[in-house]
């Protein structure tokens, strides 16, 4: 589906929607990296990362991913347009990000933060959750 930013005093709030955890959690991603505003030299330089985690629940997994998602792309200089999922279950995860190395960032995130997130299917099942970045 999407994902849509939302005013939030002291730091940056998203609700995401999907039609499928992987959906969310890609969408997720991509908002991040629209916060993150990375900065593309003229060449894009391809770049491939796997993560592989696992968590006490979907929330946790969600939050955890996107924060393993944060730290590489700040430690390694890169944004992600692109995510494959190898396996995704409640619990456990692995991904492949896709993108492209970065000079810098025009916005900094500091951590994705557990307040507000619940990873949930609503009725007509879809699946949402908010997300609270820590700027």
């Amino acid at each position: 589906m999407t994902y849509k930013m939302l005013e939030h005093t002291a730091d940056v709030r998203m609700i995401v929607q999907g039609d499928s955890l992987e959906e969310l959690f890609s969408d997720a991603v991509f908002g991040m990296m629209e916060i993150l505003q990375p900065q593309i030299d003229g060449q894009k330089q391809a770049i491939q990362r796997t993560i592989a985690l696992q968590a006490a629940d979907t929330t946790a997994l969600l939050v955890d991913f996107l924060n393993e998602v944060l730290f590489s792309a700040h430690v390694n200089k890169e944004m992600y347009d692109k995510v494959i999922f190898k396996t995704l279950l409640p619990q456990s995860l692995e991904a492949i990000l896709k993108g492209f190395a970065t000079k810098s960032f025009g916005n900094d995130i500091k951590a994705v933060t557990y307040h507000e997130a619940d990873v949930k299917k609503t009725e007509d099942g879809t699946w949402e959750t908010m997300i609270v970045f820590d700027i």
